[in-house]
């Protein structure tokens, strides 16, 4: 079994979709854990985190997303388990979840730090599961030669689990890779892909953000597979709103109360592709009924306008189980700019995988 941890140097690098697409690309049978849980859902009436389900579903497998996470919270890690127990732990769910699988992925938390402090971080991880480390690097030019350099100085590369680096999201991957990977190869490191930046990618669906805002969907369910590219704010007369530039984009969602009738009719004449609705405040019947003549989706939470926009703005964008075009995206990036020969096994292109 080829087993790898797959961890970052900075949050929202795009670990759980460069998980799908190697499993993807890859082909065969795979096992997924994430033992400390960070994107906390709740499901009949137990705790799972949002990556683990969604690999759960993406791959059918026949694990419990419950059961691919050991913990959610530092401070009751803390006080439960100690170093000894932790890796005894990791061991056990590693052999129970991983029996029968050609590759074994395990993401680690938000970055490659995260959770060090309970044992859990990264290379730690890696140490308990006998598997190698991949670090993914994104951001600015300047942000991916700080982190692998940093990689460098503080021994990871060195370091015997260490298996390279994906270089993520990069705006001229051409460009990077004349004239910045040579000195990057001067450090040692084992560059294991450059995947360039896709614009689609990091757009939401509809049926992502009602997922992730736990809205209850008032009307167009069918038109949930939309992808959105604008998130506006209606927090301004509607007047106002309907002179904005913004306003006249295409796949946009309107973030308001439910009481803002001005708002709701403003967005609804102006082909918008959801309405967020507020304060848990339904907007009159005949509001609803336009929006579900016109099959745009109503999608009701019980935050306020403030902090759904700020819920989203945290949000990394990730594939539904049933986003079929994101998912055959993110595997064909993976299969065209990743080294698969790395991952332990050349690729047969007829087996696919599971899913």
């Amino acid at each position: 079994m080829n087993k790898y941890v797959i961890t970052s140097m900075r949050a929202s690098a795009g670990k759980t979709s460069l998980i799908i697409g190697l499993a993807k690309a890859l082909g065969g049978k795979i096992g997924y854990i994430k033992p400390f849980g960070e994107r906390l859902i709740y499901y009949r009436k137990g705790l799972w985190d949002y990556d683990a389900a969604l690999i759960t579903k993406i791959f059918h497998l026949a694990d419990d997303p419950e059961e691919m996470s050991i913990a959610f919270d530092h401070a009751k890690l803390i006080f439960m388990l100690d170093e000894a127990a932790t890796r005894e732990k990791i061991a056990d769910l590693v052999e129970k979840v991983g029996k029968g699988k050609e590759f074994f992925f395990i993401e680690a938390g938000r970055d490659i730090t995260y959770g060090s402090s309970v044992h859990l971080d990264a290379l730690s991880l890696a140490e308990y599961a006998d598997a190698k480390l991949v670090v993914i690097v994104s951001g600015d030019q300047n942000q991916i030669f700080d982190d692998i350099f940093f990689l460098k100085r503080c021994g990871y590369i060195e370091n015997s689990r260490f298996q390279g680096v994906i270089i993520n999201k990069v705006p001229d991957a051409e460009d990077f890779a004349e004239t910045r990977l040579p000195k990057i190869k001067e450090l040692g490191v084992n560059v294991m892909g450059i995947i360039p930046y896709s614009a689609e990618l990091p757009l939401f669906t509809l049926h992502y953000l009602a997922d992730r805002l736990f809205a209850k969907i008032i009307t167009g369910e069918t038109q949930l597979s939309r992808s959105v590219k604008t998130i506006i704010i209606g927090a301004m007369p509607a007047s106002s709103a309907l002179k904005h530039p913004l306003f006249q984009q295409e796949r946009k969602v309107v973030i308001t109360s439910g009481d803002r009738s001005d708002m709701i009719v403003a967005a609804l004449d102006s082909n918008v592709s959801a309405i967020i609705l507020t304060n848990n405040i339904m907007p009159p019947a005949n509001l609803v009924a336009k929006a579900s003549k016109l099959d745009i989706p109503l999608l009701l939470v019980s935050a306020d306008t403030y902090t759904v926009a700020k819920q989203i703005d945290s949000l990394e964008s990730l594939p539904t189980k049933d986003d079929a075009g994101k998912i055959a995206l993110i595997e064909e990036m993976i299969s065209t700019h990743v080294q698969l020969k790395e991952f332990g096994v050349c690729p047969d292109p007829e087996r696919g995988a599971q899913g």
